[in-house]
Protein backbone atom coordinates (compact mmCIF):
# COMPACT_ATOMS: atom_id res chain seq x y z
CA UNK A 1 0.00 0.00 0.00
CA UNK A 2 1.24 3.48 -0.87
CA UNK A 3 -0.27 6.65 0.54
CA UNK A 4 0.64 10.09 -0.84
CA UNK A 5 0.15 13.34 1.04
CA UNK A 6 0.41 17.03 0.20
CA UNK A 7 2.33 18.92 2.91
CA UNK A 8 3.72 22.36 3.68
CA UNK A 9 7.17 20.99 4.58
CA UNK A 10 9.80 23.23 2.98
CA UNK A 11 13.15 22.32 4.53
CA UNK A 12 15.11 19.09 4.34
CA UNK A 13 15.81 19.29 8.08
CA UNK A 14 12.06 19.32 8.78
CA UNK A 15 11.50 16.34 6.52
CA UNK A 16 14.29 14.32 8.16
CA UNK A 17 12.84 14.96 11.62
CA UNK A 18 9.37 13.93 10.49
CA UNK A 19 10.61 10.79 8.74
CA UNK A 20 12.22 9.69 12.02
CA UNK A 21 8.99 10.38 13.92
CA UNK A 22 6.86 8.52 11.36
CA UNK A 23 9.24 5.55 11.34
CA UNK A 24 8.62 5.13 15.07
CA UNK A 25 4.96 4.48 14.22
CA UNK A 26 5.62 2.59 10.96
CA UNK A 27 9.08 0.98 11.34
CA UNK A 28 8.67 -1.41 8.40
CA UNK A 29 7.53 1.32 5.98
CA UNK A 30 9.44 3.26 3.35
CA UNK A 31 8.86 6.95 4.08
CA UNK A 32 10.17 9.89 2.07
CA UNK A 33 9.49 13.45 1.00
CA UNK A 34 9.72 14.98 -2.47
CA UNK A 35 10.36 18.63 -1.62
CA UNK A 36 11.00 19.51 -5.26
CA UNK A 37 7.37 18.73 -6.10
CA UNK A 38 5.04 21.76 -5.88
CA UNK A 39 2.96 19.90 -3.26
CA UNK A 40 5.96 18.90 -1.08
CA UNK A 41 4.88 15.28 -1.31
CA UNK A 42 5.13 12.78 1.53
CA UNK A 43 5.04 9.12 0.42
CA UNK A 44 4.51 6.28 2.85
CA UNK A 45 4.74 2.72 1.53
CA UNK A 46 4.02 -0.27 3.73
CA UNK A 47 1.41 -2.47 5.35
CA UNK A 48 -1.30 -1.28 7.74
CA UNK A 49 -0.81 2.42 7.07
CA UNK A 50 -3.44 4.71 8.60
CA UNK A 51 -3.60 8.00 6.67
CA UNK A 52 -5.55 9.67 9.50
CA UNK A 53 -2.75 8.87 11.98
CA UNK A 54 -0.09 10.26 9.64
CA UNK A 55 -2.08 13.45 9.10
CA UNK A 56 -2.60 13.88 12.85
CA UNK A 57 1.11 13.35 13.57
CA UNK A 58 2.08 16.13 11.16
CA UNK A 59 -0.68 18.45 12.37
CA UNK A 60 0.42 17.92 15.99
CA UNK A 61 3.87 19.21 14.97
CA UNK A 62 2.31 22.31 13.37
CA UNK A 63 2.34 21.26 9.71
CA UNK A 64 -0.42 20.98 7.14
CA UNK A 65 -0.99 17.56 5.59
CA UNK A 66 -3.68 16.31 3.20
CA UNK A 67 -4.20 12.92 1.63
CA UNK A 68 -3.94 13.04 -2.16
CA UNK A 69 -6.41 10.84 -4.01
Amino acid sequence: MVEVFKTDIKKRSQSKTLVKKLQQHYPESCINFDLEDCDNILRVEGEDICPHTIIQLLISDGYCCQLLQ
